[in-house]
């Protein structure tokens, strides 16, 4: 018996999609006996470019049943089948995600049409879906909605049923899915873990500490640490025996805070997080006309810098959005190269400075805005966030430019004055990272309130 499904999901980091269409056919051999085709809710956002690829797109799945709704149905249709896909490793890996997540082991034996085409239909152009089934004579509709990519895969399987005459292919293609015990030492310490946001230590038996992570559910991630079978991750199950954490309320504050104990404590899997995480960075100079112009290059760490980037195209896309913001001209601002007026002067955007019919105080102005809402430069402030608690908010403190540390204050008390924030935060190092993350968490966070503090006498 066969379960041939297909599965739609959100897209983004591994194995923290969602599934928004599922479709699933039971299949004996020759008839289908049996058919599960749903929407799923898959309470986290869809990305953009998988919105138009699959046409589903947020609003589509506000009422539609959440996974756990569904999750007693898909195990009724799957129970005694051998799970059928194009390319099932990513269908299976999938459900198995959104099963453990409701700590359930969803286990199956697989078969991926994909495999079983090379083997049995060899010598084809593409082994993609729509261009393999295309090829072969077999309609499709609906292509990347589940229920047509699902259907097409029944057909396509049919096809390869009939072409194994002495069904030994298939037999030796089915892939069994050896369990992924997790031991009563990591069970544990999954039940100790708290559902909310903050950081997380691993310890050896001697008390060190060999990694540290943060997370906005530091539950789920220990599961996901706990049941991955990648090789740091079995090195790390097989070390740790105690978890300690830090809740923090806000991601921004967990960030900082995970960042600065790396630096700290160096644990031994964490290498790959104690390097840099970006490199470009926005610089401003004054040009022969007395214009503010703005460059992006490869982070300096001689030179000051207004705000860093994880890469060009970051900022790439954030200089034209505030080129737009700030009303500034895109010669000036570094994207536009041609030799006369910017292309935005055309269209009557930009008021000339490309061409130095803007006043240079005029133009100045909005830069200077421009540079005062998106860098620290010598400013004191605080930017606040979610506490811990319903009635707390978090906060992080900038003064002269420079962080100083994170802290918590009650709702009913709104403070301002400097020397009180100093005297209640945990203080911790202001370098290049922690700039870099306040900076990028503050750019793709709207919610958070950015308050100015007045300067010392």
């Amino acid at each position: 018996m066969y379960a041939i499904l297909d599965i739609e999901t959100t897209g983004g980091k591994y194995n923290e999609e969602g599934i928004t269409e599922i479709a699933i056919y039971k299949f004996d051999g020759h008839n289908v006996i049996d058919q599960f085709i749903s929407l799923i809710n898959p309470e986290r956002p869809i990305q953009p470019f998988v919105a138009n690829l699959t046409g589903i797109n947020n609003q589509m799945l506000r009422n539609a049943p959440k996974f756990y709704e569904v999750a007693k149905r898909i195990v009724e249709i799957t129970t005694d089948c051998v799970v059928v896909a194009h390319n099932s490793s990513f269908d299976y890996r999938i459900l198995r995600t959104e099963f453990s997540r409701l700590g359930f082991e969803f286990e199956r034996q697989s078969l991926c049409t994909v495999e079983l085409s090379k083997k049995l239909i060899p010598d084809q152009q593409s082994y993609s879906l729509g261009k393999l089934v295309r090829g072969l004579g077999i309609p499709l509709s609906d292509r990347h909605r589940a229920n047509g990519d699902a259907l097409a895969t029944v057909k396509l399987f049919k096809l390869l049923l009939t072409k194994d005459v002495e069904k030994t292919i298939i037999t030796e293609t089915v892939r069994t899915e050896t369990k992924r015990q997790v031991d009563d030492k990591l069970l544990k310490l999954i039940e100790e873990a708290p559902i909310a946001t903050g950081v997380y230590y691993m310890h050896r038996e001697d008390g060190k500490i060999i990694y540290i992570g943060k997370s906005k559910n530091i539950k789920k991630r220990l599961n996901q640490h706990f049941t991955n079978d990648n090789r740091k991750s079995k090195r790390i199950q097989e070390e740790v025996v105690s978890v300690t954490y830090e809740i923090t309320g806000s991601e921004l504050l967990a960030l900082l805070k995970e960042s600065e104990e790396i630096k700290r404590n160096k644990p031994r899997y964490n290498r790959a997080l104690r390097k840099t995480k970006f490199d470009h960075a926005l610089y401003q100079f004054i040009d022969q006309n007395g214009y503010i112009n703005f460059k992006v290059e490869k982070a300096d760490n001689r030179k000051v810098s207004i705000t860093t980037f994880s890469n060009r195209q970051q900022a790439k896309s954030c200089m034209h959005g505030w080129a737009e913001q700030y009303n500034l001209c895109q010669k000036l601002m570094g994207l536009d190269s041609s030799k006369s007026h910017c292309f935005n002067y055309t269209i009557k955007q930009c008021l000339g400075a490309c061409i130095y019919n803007e006043p240079v105080e005029e133009y100045n102005f909005r830069a200077q805005d421009f540079i005062s809402n998106n860098s620290f430069q010598s400013q004191n402030m605080i930017i606040t966030d979610q506490g811990r608690d319903i009635d707390e908010q978090s906060f992080i403190l900038i003064e002269e430019g420079r962080f100083k540390g994170i802290g918590y204050f009650n709702l009913n008390h709104q403070i301002n004055n400097i020397d009180i924030l100093r005297s209640i935060i945990t203080p911790m190092n202001h370098n290049r990272d922690a700039q870099h993350i306040i900076q990028s968490y503050v750019r793709t966070h709207k919610r958070l309130k950015v308050i100015k503090l007045p300067k010392n006498d």
